[in-house]
């Protein structure tokens, strides 16, 4: 089966998105050089492409602020005002409204939109969400030479690995390499 063109980890779409300038070797191509990668990338996370009304540089700045947050947060620093306020402008994008909803015989209030949300607006309430949750912890791969980020939702927080297929069994090989030696 050949390598699939993203790497989607699925834990939220915004690292799927940073991750595209990021890679499993030492110098990643970037995975998305034109509108046209990133529209493919859109329709591989299952959003609406909104690759026609967002310009692309905007889209690659906006890559380029998450990334700078995700840096942040791995090594433990509060997100950067520059990327909150990128955030914030894309959510403010969206258009919806507020909702009573019962869940568990508790009423919440909930944001509801009334369209779906396109790509860049579906990453930055990804990045939003991420953010206003204590439970997740954003990583970055603990595997030489992997740079990809992800969240680690467990509850003992020890997660280290993007993939404990790929990453973990690479970083287990080369653990019990050294124990030979």
């Amino acid at each position: 089966m050949p390598d699939p063109e993203f790497i989607l980890l699925g834990d939220a779409f915004w690292l799927d998105f940073v991750n595209t300038a990021r890679g499993r070797t030492q110098r990643p191509p970037d995975l998305l050089p034109d509108p046209a990668a990133y529209h493919r990338w859109s329709k591989s996370e299952k959003l609406p492409s909104d690759v026609e009304s967002v310009p692309f540089a905007e889209i690659i700045a906006f890559r380029r602020e998450l990334t700078r947050m995700a840096q942040a947060l791995s090594a433990g620093r509060q997100a950067p005002a520059s990327a909150v306020a990128a955030i914030n402008h894309r959510l403010a994008q969206g258009t919806g409204r507020e909702q009573l909803v019962r869940t568990a015989g508790i009423w919440r209030l909930r944001f509801a939109p009334l369209r779906t949300a396109a790509a860049l607006d579906a990453v930055a309430h990804s990045a939003a969400a991420t953010l206003a949750d204590r439970a997740k912890t954003v990583r970055q791969c603990a595997a030489d030479p992997c740079s990809l980020f992800f969240v680690d939702g467990s509850t003992t927080q020890s997660r280290r690995w993007c993939s404990a297929a790929v990453c973990g069994g690479r970083g287990r090989i080369e653990r019990r390499r050294s124990l030979t030696r």
